[in-house]
């Protein structure tokens, strides 16, 4: 690691310890020249996810884009922000593992329904209405009654 005081190339590592909620390492260095002290934070080098949408345009994954969908879906509605964060920190981590480059749009909708059916319906039937485009109250129905269904089958 190149010293930022002198710029030597060898330095010796005197600390680490876990960092970030242990998703990095802090290190604390010392220069074997100079024997200055420095800090360097060592991470996993992440694959870029690219989304390709409905019409195949194609962006950057933004894990703040899923959070603001989650946040708008449970308005008003007792899901406390912590846990609608981990799940937008959770699809990001499912995708990372998949070790696929590219994603589509629709797979993300699909993950943030699956998370927000199992802590808040009526935040599952708000983000369903927007992500698959309910064009009239029988496509409403018909997504509540696919819940209803499933919700018999898990009580059984």
């Amino acid at each position: 690691m190149k010293c930022p005081v002198c710029g030597y190339h060898e330095s010796r590592v005197i600390d680490s310890r876990p960092a970030e909620e242990n998703s990095s390492i802090r290190r604390r260095r010392e220069c074997t020249d100079c024997q200055k002290r420095f800090t360097t934070y060592e991470t996993v080098e992440t694959i870029p996810i690219v989304v390709i949408k409905k019409d195949q345009r194609r962006e950057s994954f933004d894990r703040n884009k899923v959070l603001s969908g989650i946040i708008k879906a449970c308005d008003k509605r007792s899901v406390p922000e912590d846990r609608m964060k981990k799940i937008a920190k959770d699809i990001e981590s499912q995708l990372q593992n998949q070790l696929q480059t590219e994603v589509q749009s629709y797979k993300i909708g699909e993950l943030v329904m699956e998370k927000l059916k199992d802590i808040d319906e009526v935040a599952y039937v708000r983000f369903a209405s927007v992500y698959r485009e309910f064009k009239d109250i029988n496509t409403f129905m018909n997504e509540l009654k696919t819940l209803m269904t499933g919700r018999r089958k898990k009580k059984k």
